[in-house]
């Protein structure tokens, strides 16, 4: 089980710090803080720069502490949050299927996240290595991914079409 929880946070942590790192340094064919924060104004993520850092650093950040299997289940949650405003902002339209721009692969990657929450880093961990057990539990987990679920929430609530241009005589 310990061998298969680090595979599991290897793939995820990697796959999803692979996606911050495109939106806040442009690694990886990404367009970086400034592209990024195009594309967030597109969706009514204002100012869009803003959006395109947190969510990097969400995506960055959850996905080194996966990896690392350290401060548990804090970068599962990270991961869920970020997952969940990807699908209610780009994804939900387009079906389930990733071929089509769906929401399959951020669905996958919240399943893994959830599970890693739940279940703990596994001894292959930082969080075992160092004796760090104040965040173990799957009530901690639970209050965890639902606090990430409601500010994934309020941050889809949180956009607005773009200002109207104002016409001059």
């Amino acid at each position: 089980m310990d061998t298969a929880l680090a595979i599991a946070r290897l793939i995820i942590g990697l796959g999803i710090f692979a996606h911050g790192a495109q939106k806040l340094f442009g690694w990886y064919g990404g367009y970086g803080i400034k592209g990024t924060g195009g594309f967030m104004e597109t969706l009514g993520f204002r100012p869009g720069t803003v959006f395109a850092t947190l969510s990097g650093l969400g995506e960055a950040g959850g996905g080194i502490l996966t990896l690392l299997g350290l401060l548990n289940p804090i970068g599962p949650a990270l991961i869920v949050m970020v997952m969940i405003t990807a699908i209610g902002s780009v994804h939900i339209t387009k079906g389930f299927f990733t071929s089509n721009g769906g929401w399959e692969l951020n669905a996958m990657y919240i399943a893994g996240a959830v599970l890693i929450a739940l279940v703990g880093p596994g001894a292959y961990s930082v969080d075992s290595a160092a004796g760090i057990t104040f965040l173990a539990g799957s009530q901690i987990a639970w209050i965890a991914l639902g606090t990430a679920v409601v500010i994934a929430l309020l941050n889809l609530t949180m956009r607005r079409a773009a200002p109207a241009e104002q016409k001059t005589a």
